[in-house]
């Protein structure tokens, strides 16, 4: 009977873990298969016991139910009940707006934000389609999801891995497993079991479902398929994530909610008092406290929110930021730390040599990825490379013994081949040695490619001369033992010194660098086949590079711009603690030299952890779950939280985090739809553009906030106190839906366009809890309230007691209300500053335009008969218009003197 035992498919972490402990035999037995492979029948039935190699679909919500989700919002709720008043009132034309703004957001917010969802089919997109198999001891091709436990699998450069493998045959075999470990450097590949406490990119005798072969030929067996490979436990982790609601929606929420219950009760009140203890008449009474519900009811706020948002859109696609969920921008703007990926993201995602190692000399080497320029350095000075003949050796060297070609494309250089043979390229263009001229004038006639067992790449070239010589690179230690000599600063040979290249690579090493040493042997010319015995302890040591993916440049100034703005950045990789240590010092992160590893991350509980993660700022050797549990600890403080990354390891904790941010360029689909924002250029900075833009949408935000509650406070102040004191209502309901129709949307979208204040970057994050309702814009609500009262019912009084008609006074009333609400917009626009300067006067084209337009508009209902019939206005005299223009400056200035005042017992006090 077929059987798969204790280790096989089991989902628990520990027992899918535990096969790259295992020995190749045992690996075999383990899952009752053979080099042979399995019998057709018993992978039929294999099948049918664990099911397709496919990832477990998520559950996805029908777009019918997706679009009535952009309702669900209580102040949709107060817009949709603001419509029925208006209808109530028959004013259609005003209801069909208000009905055209909710749609307008429902529409789209379905269209921008990406659901959660979609990030599960992105990853099933990354399973092989095909997979060469051996069955009844013949090779096949077959399906990827007919894939079971037990079958051989065979990949060759270029494949897709299509499921967890336990390799037992690797020749020259590496794998690339950036999507998984974040890791930019291919790693190679063995067969001999490892440390059951290895992390993943340690595995070296397993390959993951979804990488990708980046060179030579292996076999194995599937010990795992489906959801029980490491991307379908990333899968799985990932549909468990619980996405986080935004601050601003948490905060409209809670607003929405109490302003409605405030706004009913007071129409409750009022609707029994003027019934019972003033014996109005029900149906006026009922219109009135109508007309108080429209006057307090903002109800083109959630539209102007939409559409600042929106605007917020595209100016952070100007920036190469793409946003997927429209609240995303604004939580940007609260970021407190960013937990930023290294590979790719902080790096450059290139290979680059940055120093070389010779007998006499430790350079250093500048540039940007694989552009070949750049200086070379020896103890901060620059010099010329023919100033020293053995960096002519070496540059040669990595042109003859290396397989790969440099590419420029658009002004951009990239590599065609193996990264790391690319950035020898580089460093040999730098070295000013011409790589068309070196293979022009060396033939290859010979080659022994790199294979792990052997840890070494050799070549055997000729030239025109009859010279014959191999040139040889690899792993350091490797080409140690090989060599017998060295070649020193006169270009002369001399006793290989061991002890020196040993002292100086521990250097080199401690600064992160992947080291690569070269050798070279003159052979006679007749010499034409390249064998391994002549190799052994009679090659001439040139030197050793030590290459690093280098930080962006770009990135190192972003990061000392969040540093200023109060942002912490934090680096979670994959890679090597030495290498993420290396690179955060150069980007300038904090505590650079405090790095914590996965390994030690699984020995903290959730408290020590939380006490760890604001102390350490480098984490390495991250899997998954560690990334997720990093950014859930960090959020526990009460921090808001961005998280960076490409690979589908990024995934979860994207999803988790407050703002989730992907690589555009080279980041993985899984990454892209877990995500809230995209950068279209894969720069760190940008983020930073992001954020400023973040803060800029929250403070046009809280102008449009501010601008507005007092206006619609004001408004509803002027009917309270009528229905309280009896009084004729100086102004009447259909003025009211008129000044909030013409004011509310379009002096509200105005602010939208604010441009970014001075000191947006020099301001601490807000915290994530920081209400809406402040304490001072609450003040500033009963004082704006106070005065527009003051005024409304002081040129209502005055027009009375000239003897004017009340259809005048209230004519005049409704043009102060809006003249005032006018000159309350210009004080708005600098509520961190003065408004007393030219700047500020001069304001922005999107307000004069809106100004003019709504001038033009009270000048019509004002003098245009027509108009003049269906809002019951009058013709206003000269005079009395500059009297309605002087009661707005007079706001003006009571409040600005105010505010200055206030700011100025802010700083004594500071």
């Amino acid at each position: 009977m077929d059987d798969v035992r204790h280790l096989s498919m089991n989902t628990s972490k520990n027992s899918v873990s535990a096969w790259h402990n295992l020995s190749v035999e045992s690996s075999f037995e383990t899952v009752n298969t053979s080099a042979t492979g399995l019998k057709q029948q018993v992978a039929e039935e294999r099948l049918k016991r664990y099911g397709k190699n496919s990832l477990p679909k998520a559950k996805k919500r029908s777009a019918f139910i997706r679009f009535l989700s952009h309702f669900h919002n209580i102040l949709i709720y107060v817009l949709l009940g603001s419509a029925v008043v208006t209808a109530a009132l028959a004013h259609w034309i005003d209801t069909g707006v208000i009905l055209a703004v909710v749609m307008a957001n429902a529409i789209i917010s379905f269209i921008q934000e990406g659901k959660a969802e979609s990030a599960m089919g992105a990853i099933q997109q990354m399973l092989a389609p095909i997979a060469h198999v051996i069955r009844d001891a013949e090779r096949v091709s077959i399906d990827g999801e007919e894939l079971v436990p037990g079958d051989i699998v065979l990949i060759e450069a270029g494949d897709k891995v299509p499921a967890d493998l336990r390799l037992f045959d690797a020749h020259g075999l590496s794998i690339q497993e950036s999507i998984l470990t974040g890791e930019s450097v291919a790693v190679e590949k063995l067969t001999s079991p490892v440390d059951e406490q290895a992390a993943l990119g340690d595995r070296t005798c397993m390959a993951f479902s979804g990488t990708l072969v980046s060179s030579g030929q292996g076999k194995g067996i599937v010990i795992a398929t489906g959801g029980n490979t490491e991307i379908g436990r990333i899968s799985r982790l990932l549909s468990e994530v619980e996405t986080l609601t935004t601050p601003l929606i948490r905060q409209m929420n809670v607003f929405a909610k109490w302003l409605t219950l405030v706004i009913l009760v007071l129409a409750s009140i009022l609707l029994v008092f003027g019934y019972f203890s003033a014996q109005h008449d029900f149906a006026e009474m009922f219109m009135s406290v109508v007309g108080l519900s429209v006057a307090a009811i903002p109800e083109g706020l959630p539209a102007v929110l939409t559409i600042t948002l929106a605007i917020g859109v595209q100016a952070m696609a100007r920036r190469q930021a793409i946003v997927r969920r429209l609240p995303a921008i604004e939580t940007l703007g609260s970021v407190s730390v960013i937990c930023s990926d290294k590979t790719g993201t902080l790096t450059r995602n290139e290979m680059m040599v940055a120093s070389v190692l010779t007998q006499q000399h430790l350079f250093t080497i500048e540039g940007e990825g694989y552009r070949p320029k750049g200086a070379l350095k020896l103890n901060e000075q620059q010099i010329s490379p023919s100033e020293h003949s053995v960096l002519e050796e070496m540059a040669r060297a990595a042109i003859l013994c290396n397989d790969a070609s440099l590419i420029e494309r658009e002004g951009v250089w990239r590599t065609e081949g193996d990264p790391m043979e690319g950035a020898l390229l580089s460093f040999s263009a730098k070295m000013n040695v011409e790589a068309r001229t070196e293979l022009a004038l060396w033939k290859r006639t010979d080659a022994i490619p790199f294979d792990a067992r052997h840890r070494y790449m050799a070549t055997l070239s000729h030239d025109h001369q009859h010279h014959a010589c191999i040139f040889v690179k690899g792993a350091p230690e490797r080409i140690l033992e090989m060599c017998d000599s060295q070649r020193n600063a006169s270009g002369q040979n001399e006793a290989l010194d061991r002890e020196h290249w040993q002292q100086k690579m521990l250097t080199m090493a401690a600064k992160g660098q992947r080291l690569l040493a070269f050798a070279m042997k003159p052979v006679d010319a007749n010499y034409s086949v390249l064998e391994q015995d002549d190799l052994q302890h009679s090659l001439i040591l040139l030197g050793i590079v030590g290459l690093i993916d280098p930080p962006r440049s770009e990135a190192i100034k972003a990061v000392a711009e969040c540093h200023v703005a109060g942002i912490r950045v934090k680096m979670i990789t994959g890679d090597h603690a030495e290498t993420a240590a290396a690179i955060a010092k150069q980007i300038g992160l904090k505590n650079s030299q405090n790095v914590l590893t996965g390994k030690e991350l699984d020995g903290l509980d959730e408290q020590q952890l939380k006490a760890q993660v604001l102390e350490c700022d480098i984490f390495a050797r991250t899997s998954p779950e560690h990334k997720l549990r990093l950014v859930t600890a960090i959020q526990a403080h009460g921090l808001t939280v961005a998280m960076t990354g490409d690979g589908v390891n990024d995934a979860p904790a994207l999803k988790r985090a407050d703002a989730g941010i992907a690589m555009g360029l080279k980041g993985s689909e899984a990454a892209k739809e877990a995500a809230e924002l995209v950068l279209a250029d894969d720069n760190f900075a940008t983020i930073v553009s992001a954020v400023r833009e973040g803060r800029t949408v929250y403070d046009n935000l809280k102008k449009i906030i501010s601008w507005t509650l007092p206006t619609n406070a004001g408004e509803a102040m002027t009917i309270i106190v009528a229905l309280l004191f009896g009084m004729t209502l100086p102004i009447t309901p259909v003025q009211i839906l008129w000044v909030n129709l013409i004011t509310a949307v379009t002096l509200g979208i105005a602010l939208a366009f604010e441009p970014t204040e001075e000191n947006t970057m020099r301001r601490p994050p807000r915290s994530r809890d920081e209400s809406l309702l402040s304490v001072e814009l609450m003040w500033h609500i009963v004082l704006v309230s106070m005065l527009f009262l003051s005024g409304v019912y002081g040129i209502y009084h005055y027009a009375i007691n000239q003897g004017y008609s009340v259809e005048l006074a209230r004519t005049l009333a409704v043009n102060t209300l809006v003249v005032m609400e006018i000159f309350h917009l210009f004080f708005i626009r600098n509520i961190h500053g003065t408004s007393l300067t030219w700047k500020a006067i001069c304001g922005t084209k999107v307000i004069w335009r809106v100004v003019f337009v709504i001038s033009c508009a009270q000048f019509a209902i004002t003098y245009l008969p027509w108009l003049q019939a269906i809002f019951g206005t009058e013709s206003i005299a000269f005079w009395d218009g500059i009297l309605v223009v002087g009661i707005g400056v007079m706001l003006f200035v009571v409040i600005e003197v105010e505010k200055q005042l206030r700011l100025l017992v802010g700083r004594v006090r500071a």
